[in-house]
């Protein structure tokens, strides 16, 4: 699976031979204050952690190229522009459509995330929608008409009590 031109969602597989990478406390405290507010500015992370602005800009651009950090987003509450509709499905696929489908779907913009799970080819998704007639139209126009699909659970969420955004250290 390669990376299409400006799609950040399709990425070359991990290459999971690659050594850990050795996170000193001080990275520890970035990291963490990073999570707790990605727009901190890089003088006041130094005041936090005991570096300067500089040092603190190289740890951080180290931990980019390392891939520890992928990105730095904004997350949106989809409910406040109108998305209402929040829906995890499980899609059955057969094995040898796996890659193709889940190509396909990580770059549908209505997937927020998209992981293979053990058990029999299982794409494990999670979509938002404006309403259900969109999520039905998703459904039957994508997902339904891809080649290998198998079967297709879908659950709504009614009430979210926590989501977590990235890792925490």
């Amino acid at each position: 699976m390669t990376a299409r031109s400006g799609d950040v969602t399709a990425k070359p597989p991990q290459d999971f031979a690659l050594p850990a990478v050795d996170l000193d406390e001080t990275d520890r405290k970035i990291l963490t204050s990073l999570h707790e507010n990605a727009r901190i500015s890089y003088t006041e992370l130094g005041k936090l952690v005991g570096l300067s602005r500089v040092a603190v800009q190289t740890r951080i651009a180290a931990l980019m190229d390392e891939g520890v950090i992928e990105r730095f987003t904004a997350v949106i509450n989809p409910a406040r522009i109108g998305i209402d509709i929040s829906a995890f499905f499980n899609v059955e696929v057969e094995p040898q459509f796996l890659e193709d489908v889940s190509v396909k779907l990580a770059e549908e913009p209505e997937v927020t995330s998209l992981y293979h799970m053990s058990g029999p080819s299982k794409l494990h998704m999670h979509g938002i929608f404006a309403s259900i007639r969109e999520m039905e139209r998703f459904l039957v126009e994508k997902v339904y008409a891809m080649p290998g699909i198998v079967s297709v659970d879908s659950q709504l969420l009614l009430k979210r009590y926590k989501s977590r955004m990235g890792m925490k250290l």
